[in-house]
């Protein structure tokens, strides 16, 4: 039986399922209330310069295989991937910095110039971390959250103690560098949690990072949603922009349709990847399956400060991506997690996609990409947007040992007061809902309502997690819910 879905959002997970659901013949159409797709990975030009506006790492790509694969087509159809080398460069002082290359031999022999002994003990590591990946993509993350037996497999049942130990405990068990503990404990926050609070499992994020490498669409992340766009067209799905989200309706418990300018538009189906907290507000509080305390309990992933800046010459001593870890770690994930402020001295990574797209700035040119972790629901001022860049663009300078304050041409920020306004999302939160052992799986927030029905949700704050692979396994999951409901 064929059905007119409805889908609110257009990004990666809204888009995957509007494939998925298309597939199946129906009739799918969706809704941006932004004047451009991709959600938190639109793409921002000016004078020349093009970014992305949110995701900028391009990690396992197995994923984004599988999910083409879905409908007998290779990522390749659709745009081109190059392997980064150095996959990125690490800060932590001047002229201290490690670099992260392409292979695993390559990383073993930095890890063992810089510990003796830490290259075989890495090959160790990186081993566990590539079972526990091929676990977590083979057996758990294509799972629905349903039940929590969906945990418990053959394989599983031996990672179990994984559960209960800590990604930064394992780490610092095989390694006492702590410029390598740094370098390895970065990709779970990717997952917008601590380390110190992240199950040891997900070390299958090393395994992405070292493993499988760090890639690059040839004119940056947007080629991918690009790609996802023009493949559900071709399955026949309509997108319409500027079509904000007013109010979906309910009749005996069932969703009915959506309102957009006053108009109804009827549904036989209502799929939202839009923020899953703002999605319940669009309905009477009745028919809301979580309460404002539900949201205020749950470990949300940081927020982030952004800059977009033009530089009118090529920048040095760089590589494409660069993580500045020359100041504590601890004092900024605690300013995040435990007492949520402006750090006094943040981290931050910065991204030149112009060192290999040159697309991406003028001839003789640099476009660059500034992000600091902030906790969500922080205060947000120009003032404060202001004094910020101006510590890590000095910072910058000084551990790249160059100037660049005068070649700046111009500078947007993007901050929590933006996300909230352009994604609604829950205190202005930029990855969703961290995934801590008491938020992961069956654990978070469900991709169908308990309460209305025909009403289902997808996206980073309910399963799998945040993060673009993510977000195309939960496009998949709630596709193939929705489907089976149509089927019963």
């Amino acid at each position: 039986m064929k059905k007119t879905i409805t889908i609110i959002g257009s990004g990666f997970s809204a888009l995957a399922a509007s494939c998925y659901l298309a597939q199946h013949g129906h009739k799918v159409t969706v809704y941006e209330k932004n004047d451009s797709i991709g959600g938190r990975a639109r793409q921002f030009s000016k004078n020349g310069f093009t970014f992305d506006m949110g995701p900028s790492w391009y990690w396992m790509p197995d994923v984004f295989e599988l999910f083409f694969q879905d409908f007998n087509k290779k990522t390749s159809d659709y745009y081109e991937l190059i392997k980064l080398n150095p996959a990125y460069r690490v800060y932590f002082g001047v002229d201290d910095f490690i670099s992260i290359f392409d292979n695993l031999e390559k990383i073993k022999t930095t890890f063992e110039n810089i510990e003796e002994g830490s290259g075989k003990r890495l090959e160790n590591f990186i081993s566990h971390a590539k079972s526990n990946y091929d676990i977590a993509i083979k057996d758990l993350v294509y799972r629905p959250g349903i039940s929590p037996l969906e945990l418990i497999t053959p394989k599983t049942v031996l990672k179990l103690n994984q559960f209960f130990s800590t990604v930064s405990r394992d780490i610092r068990k095989n390694f006492k560098n702590e410029r390598l503990i740094q370098i390895l404990e970065f990709p779970v926050l990717f997952l917008g949690a601590k380390p110190t609070k992240t199950p040891s499992f997900y070390n299958f994020m090393n395994y992405a990072d070292f493993g499988l490498g760090t890639w690059h669409p040839k004119t940056g992340m947007f080629d991918v949603v690009c790609g996802i766009e023009k493949l559900a067209t071709e399955l026949g799905v309509t997108i319409q922009t500027n079509s904000a989200i007013e109010k979906i309706v309910v009749e005996n418990k069932t969703a009915t349709g959506i309102v957009i300018n006053g108009e109804f538009i009827g549904a036989d189906i209502v799929l939202s990847g839009a923020d899953y907290h703002h999605t319940e507000t669009l309905l009477e509080e009745k028919h809301r399956v979580y309460s404002e305390k539900y949201w205020e309990n749950r470990v949300f992933a940081p927020s982030s400060l952004l800059f977009f800046v033009g530089f009118d010459k090529k920048i040095e001593n760089i590589s494409h991506h660069a993580l500045f870890f020359d100041v504590d770690f601890n004092q900024h994930a605690s300013a995040i997690y435990d007492d949520p402020k402006w750090p006094e001295a943040p981290l931050f990574y910065a991204n030149f996609p112009s060192k290999t797209d040159k697309t991406a700035a003028p001839e003789g040119m640099e476009s660059g990409f500034f992000l600091i972790p902030l906790a969500p629901g922080i205060n947000d001022t120009e003032a404060l947007r202001e004094a910020y860049f101006e510590k890590i663009i000095t910072r910058f300078e000084q551990l790249t040992q160059q100037k660049i304050k005068n070649s700046i041409i111009f500078k947007k920020s993007f901050c929590k007061n933006d996300f909230v306004a352009d994604y609604n999302a829950y205190k202005g939160n930029a990855y969703g809902m961290a995934n801590t052992l008491l938020q992961t799986a069956f654990l978070r927030p469900k991709l169908k309502s308990k309460k209305i029905r025909n009403l289902y949700f997808t996206g980073q704050l309910t399963v799998p997690g945040p993060g673009v692979p993510p977000a195309l396994i939960s496009g998949k999951l709630v596709a193939e819910l929705i489907q089976k409901s149509i089927r019963s």
